[in-house]
């Protein structure tokens, strides 16, 4: 007999999604230098697609342009927009995705990733082994560091000289060290100076004065300069100052994100010098997971520890804490992350 109670039926759902909130949080820039965390629907996977409740979001110097409110920038942004350094776990699967499963951990090559939720597609997230549980992985600046290394074709023996040492320039001076080059670090900060020793630079020069600096790579070089000068910093000073560095029929590679004007090289000098430029940008969806995968692999080997890389973590509700602290670099600052919870 009933006793005029109804049994409700069990909550059903597709095995291809995991419960979900009906809205997220996210962080919507409002204007320059200003934001807001906002509610926004959680955003449905399309085919091929795969949705990420994140864990995390690295702050990539790219942001700061738009942060700072140029004439080309549109307030208010998308909810999430500038996050592109997303990692967490797959909650739900699009049709047509079987290579992923609910629960996986990935890092995401995704462009909404200042929220608690984010969409990517299926071939551009990158599956985290079971090292890395736990530890924070913004994946595509560590595969830009993989795809810029290789395409600066460093060898064992060469000199390679490092204008700018970030997060980037940090890890591309492990790369080299690693590979059998001779590494000279040119950075303004001390902090960085010496992260680049840990990192296996050979050489340190504080960047203060040009032509100084051109003349103690001239003597530590016997007046050959750098058969590699990467770039790193992404300002007309840095620019000038690597192809000086480089020598003749070297390659200098350009990794600076060059997003606030034109510039303008000496031409003379890099005729005569006969130099090869690599703008070492990616925009090949594939050729960015690659890297993506073989930071995954360097960093779960223990050849890389994000440990010193990742100095500062702020939750989404200080995103701009943490813009701002991109922006000014305070003493110890190398890369900060947010966070969602």
């Amino acid at each position: 007999m009933s006793d005029g109670l109804v049994a409700e039926a069990p909550e059903t759902r597709a095995p291809n999604e995991a419960a979900a909130p009906a809205s997220m949080r996210a962080a919507v820039i409002t204007g320059p230098g200003l934001f807001s965390i906002e509610s926004a629907p959680i955003p449905e996977p399309g085919p091929g697609q795969v949705r990420i409740r994140l864990e995390g979001c690295g702050v990539c110097a790219s942001n700061l342009t738009p942060w700072a409110g140029p004439e080309w920038m549109r307030f208010p942004t998308d909810p999430g927009a500038l996050g592109h350094e997303g990692w967490g776990a797959i909650d739900a699967l699009g049709d047509g995705v079987d290579t992923l499963s609910v629960g996986d951990r990935v890092a995401a090559l995704s462009f909404a990733s200042y929220a608690e939720y984010d969409l990517a597609d299926a071939d551009a997230v990158v599956r985290l082994p079971a090292e890395l549980d736990g530890l924070p992985f913004p994946g595509e600046p560590l595969g830009c560091a993989m795809n810029i290394f290789r395409r600066s074709a460093i060898e064992p023996g060469q000199t390679v000289a490092i204008v700018g040492i970030g997060f980037l320039g940090a890890i591309l001076t492990r790369l080299a060290n690693e590979a059998g080059a001779r590494v000279i670090a040119i950075s303004r900060r001390a902090f960085s100076l010496e992260l680049a020793r840990r990192m296996g630079a050979a050489e340190t020069i504080p960047l203060e004065d040009h032509h100084a600096i051109i003349e103690q790579v001239r003597s530590m070089t016997g007046g050959r300069f750098c058969e590699r000068v990467i770039e790193a910093v992404g300002k007309q000073w840095p620019l000038d100052l690597a192809a000086e560095l480089t020598a003749e029929g070297g390659r200098l590679i350009v990794a600076g994100y060059h997003q606030d004007g034109p510039r303008q090289v000496n031409m003379q000098l890099w005729n005569w010098r006969g130099f090869d430029v690599i703008n070492a940008h990616e925009r090949d969806p594939g050729v960015a997971r690659r890297g993506v995968e073989e930071a995954v692999a360097m960093v779960a080997s223990g050849r890389l520890d994000l440990t010193p890389l990742l100095t500062h973590q702020y939750p989404l509700e200080r995103l701009g804490e943490a813009l701002d602290a991109t922006r000014d670099r305070p003493d110890g600052f190398l890369k900060a992350v947010v966070t969602p919870g």
